[in-house]
């Protein structure tokens, strides 16, 4: 996901896709634990979106303050 994107989303949905972006990332722990993951870049690209949306998200709350 680009930083484009995540800057039009609003704050719940940006929450919304941390949530989900986390819940895949267990589950290629779990692929990778048992020797079923494929592709090792899908874990490292959905942990950077993962920051991404966190900084995405903290500029945000310290807008509204």
């Amino acid at each position: 996901m680009k930083m484009k994107e995540i800057k039009e989303k609003t704050k719940a949905e940006l929450e919304t896709k941390l949530l989900d972006t986390k819940k895949s990332i267990l589950a290629l722990k779990f692929k990778k634990a048992t020797g079923q993951l494929e592709n090792n870049m899908a874990m490292h690209n959905l942990k950077k979106d993962v920051a991404r949306i966190e900084t995405i998200l903290n500029q945000k709350e310290k807008e509204a303050i």
